[in-house]
This record gives structure tokens, sequence and C-alpha cells, in this order.
């Protein structure tokens, strides 16, 4: 597959993303206390293998050498989280020594050439804030507008692009409904609590990062992972109810209060027994809803829905270990989703490339404020060998990266505004609650040794970013000055 110049937008974006929580390691070093996840990951069976992020990859004492290897790579940006409880432990001081790691994180990347773009919340809570409510606790959200003032006031001179939050689905339904994710809690309002103190919290955020940068370049936004929620019998009226539902809950419960300042009226109809709207306080909507300046889009697969049972010889999905858990679509726990026997990767995620070209275009069409898109995650897990000629040969991801890449191009073809790709991940890594079973990465990390390899799929995209580079970040302004 071959990509020309013309493809693009002048400026188009390359980069690729990670989390802190997911290859810094240092767990508890330089005054960092645990997250949510550092706790989560003690308690038997909720993460698989009983891995632990306590050295994930090591990236806090490898970071020259990882930035390096970005350059080689010929990464235009790198996307990556801040570890709240690295740099304030406990939401109690600001920790000058986890401020000093990402200064000189950012220090390496333009030293590189590389833009630095910041997540701010990539779901590691300091604990805590957990054991005070975390996000189900109003509070919650006043804490984050500090954390962030902290971070600008060591980071604004050389940041110019920050993500508030990374997918609040995740780290609100996923983490406080479903209970698969950190803290793993089971309690269906207190998810719908978290995702609306999410929300709150990035609007003070956002407030606050623009009071602080004045007339300074500064561009904010927010990544949700959005999906197409396709009826699995279109014909089929119940499946139709069932697909509206899910797209609801994952996609226009995190569009529209950002977008268009209220929050859907058919979904708060389909949580009245929960009382959402009890959540929400005079001027909240009018926080949530500060203009942005991009939307980070991350997507894996579409979700075929149905509103009837599994067929009884289907195959049960994947999950990293047997702990219960429940849904995580408070409201609508009935609803299932019936394979469409596409190809799968290691997670069991369908291989649907159109899909994200459908869901670009409908973001265009459906929402008259957009804010300019971002791929800010797109990848695919899949089981990697190490040949003996020391080779990668991850052709499967190679091809998803390709194919979603090409689904990209034909978006921007439609009308689409997309201005840049990150691909996920940079590294393989600690894959949440499924350990180190799980490989994202371009790049492949030793776990013993901690030995970084570019796989197959990291030289093609590498080939990608030079084949389109003539005139990429030509007129975007992207450069910061230092």
């Amino acid at each position: 597959m071959t990509f020309q110049t013309s493809d693009w937008p002048d400026g188009f974006l390359w980069g690729s993303a990670t989390a802190a929580a997911q290859i810094e390691g240092a767990a508890h070093e330089d005054g960092k206390e645990d997250s949510i996840w550092d706790h989560f990951a003690r308690i038997p069976n909720a993460v698989a293998g009983g891995d632990t992020p306590e050295v994930a990859v090591d990236h806090y004492h490898r970071m020259p050498a990882d930035v390096a290897l970005m350059k080689e790579l010929g990464l235009q940006s790198y996307r990556f989280s801040i570890s709240w409880a690295r740099v304030k432990p406990g939401d109690r001081f600001v920790n000058q020594a986890g401020l000093d790691f990402y200064s000189r994180l950012v220090d390496e990347l333009l030293d590189a050439d590389i833009l630095p773009w910041l997540t701010l919340y990539h779901w590691d809570l300091p604990q805590a804030l957990e054991d005070a409510g975390g996000w189900a606790n109003r509070d919650t959200a006043y804490r984050f507008r500090d954390y962030a003032a902290a971070v600008y006031d060591a980071l604004g001179d050389r940041v110019s692009h920050w993500t508030t939050f990374n997918e609040p689905l995740c780290s609100s339904l996923i983490a406080y409904a479903a209970g698969e994710h950190a803290p793993g809690r089971r309690e269906p309002r207190a998810a719908l609590a978290a995702l609306h103190h999410q929300h709150l919290a990035h609007g003070l955020a956002t407030q606050t990062l623009r009071e602080k940068a004045g007339a300074a370049a500064l561009r904010v936004g927010i990544t949700l992972n959005l999906t197409n929620a396709v009826p699995d019998d279109q014909a089929d009226a119940a499946d139709r109810e069932a697909a509206r539902r899910i797209d609801g809950l994952w996609n226009r419960m995190f569009l529209e209060p950002l977008l268009l300042g209220s929050y859907p009226a058919d979904v708060l109809d389909d949580l009245r027994e929960h009382r959402f709207d009890e959540l929400v306080q005079d001027g909240d909507l009018a926080t949530i809803a500060q203009p942005i300046d991009f939307l980070g889009v991350n997507h894996y697969h579409d979700d075929n829905v149905s509103a009837h049972p599994l067929p009884v010889d289907a195959a049960p999905g994947l999950t990293p270990t047997d702990r219960p858990k429940s849904s995580p679509f408070v409201g609508s726990e009935y609803v299932t989703f019936p394979s469409r026997h596409l190809p799968q990767t290691a997670m069991g995620w369908e291989v649907n490339p159109d899909g994200l070209r459908t869901l670009l275009v409908r973001l265009g069409r459906e929402y008259p404020t957009l804010p300019p898109l971002y791929i800010t995650e797109n990848g695919a897990a899949y089981d990697d060998t190490l040949d003996p000629d020391g080779r990668i040969r991850d052709t499967e991801r190679e091809a998803y990266i390709l194919s979603h890449v090409d689904a990209v191009r034909a978006a921007i073809a439609e009308g689409a505004d997309v201005r840049g790709y990150f691909v996920w991940s940079f590294l393989d890594n600690f894959e949440w609650a499924w350990g180190y079973e799980k490989r994202f990465g371009i790049v492949r990390v030793d776990y013993e040794t901690q030995e970084r390899t570019v796989k197959d799929s990291g030289h093609a995209f590498a080939r990608l970013i030079a084949e389109t580079r003539g005139r990429v970040g030509s007129s975007m302004g992207l450069a910061v000055e230092r």
C-alpha cells in the first residue's frame, strides 16, 4: 500500500502514543505513591498473571534512549501521559522530582524535533483520592483542576498541545460499573457520577489552562474512544433499539455535553431509575462545554449489537481473568455483542477498517461545532513471535495499521477534517487488566531484559512517515519555541 503526500492535508501529523502507568515503572521511586492501578494490581485475580506496573517497561530510566528510537522512526509527535500520583503523591503536594522527569522528557523530545503531546489523565488516579470516593466524589473534579495547574506551571512554557482526559468511558463506566479496570467497582450510580465528574473536571481544567496560558499558543482538547454501534439485524426493531442505547452511552453521552452543552435526552430517559440528572448542578454543562481546539478519536473496532441473548454455541468473549464483572452499559445491561465472524485481533476485537472511515465522516456530518480531529490511538494486539534472526514479522499488525491509515485517507477525501494519526502503541507495555499478555507495540520489549526491537510494523510505519514527509508539518505552526 502506497501513500502520496497529496493524500493528506498540509501539516498532517504522524506520531505514536503511550500511557504513564503502562510504560514508566519506577512505581514507588522519587516520591511517587500508589495510583489506583498500583493498588488494583495487588488485588488477587484482578490482573492477568498477577502482573503489576511496578517495573512496566522501565521507561522512567530508559527515556532518553526511547526518545532517540522515536527519532529514528521519524515520529513527528509523541503522545504521552502524566502520572498524577507521581506529580502529586496522594494529591497532597507537588512533587518536584516527579515534575522534573516530565521536564526532561519534554526537553528530549524538543531536542529530537518531536512535538510533545501531553495527556493529563490516562486512568491512574492517586489511590488516596479513590479512598475518598474517587471519581464518584465531585470534589475530585476540583482536585484535577489543581493538578492540571501544577503541570502547566512546570511545562506550559514548552508544551502547546494538552489533552485533558483519555477515554473517560473506560475510567468511568468500565472502571466503576463493570469492575474490569481500576478501581474495580461494580456500582452503576458511582459509574454515572464518575462520568459526569470527569466531564466537569475536563471543563474546569480547560478553563484553568487557558487562564494560565493567556495570549500564549495553547491547544486544548480531549480524547474519546468512539465506536459504530451496528444493529445485528437491521430489520429487527429490538436490535436497532439496542444499537441506539449503545451509541448513546458509548458515544453521545461524551460527545454531546462536550460539543453541544447538553446530555442526550434519550439516554437520560434510559437512565431514569439511576437519577443521573440529580448529579448535574447549575452551571456544570456550561463549564463542560468549553470550546476545544481538537477532538482526539481513539478507535480500534466497531460493535455489533443485539437485544437478544447470544446463541448457545457462541464462543465466550475473552476476559483477562475470571474475576466477577458486570456490564459497563448502565441501564442497558441486557444488550449483547454477537460476532460478525470477521477477522479478530488477539483481544478478540473485530477488524473492520472501513468502520473508522464511517465514524469520522459521521462526526463531521452530525456535529457542526466539531473541532479538527486527530486519531490519537489506533492499533492492534497480536501474538508476536521473535524469529531466530531477531526479526518480528508482525504482518497482521502491519496490515491493520496500513488499512486503517487508508481508511483515514478515505475519510479525508469525503470531507472529514482529520489532522493527524498516532499509532498505539510505541512500546509493548502493561496492558491494564491483561498485564503483559497482550502486545500492542510497534516496538517489541523483552520484559526480562527490557531490550527494544523495532517490529516490521514499526519499520512500515516509519516508511509511511518518510513517504509523506515532504509536506508534513509545513504550515500547522506545530514547532514549539524553546
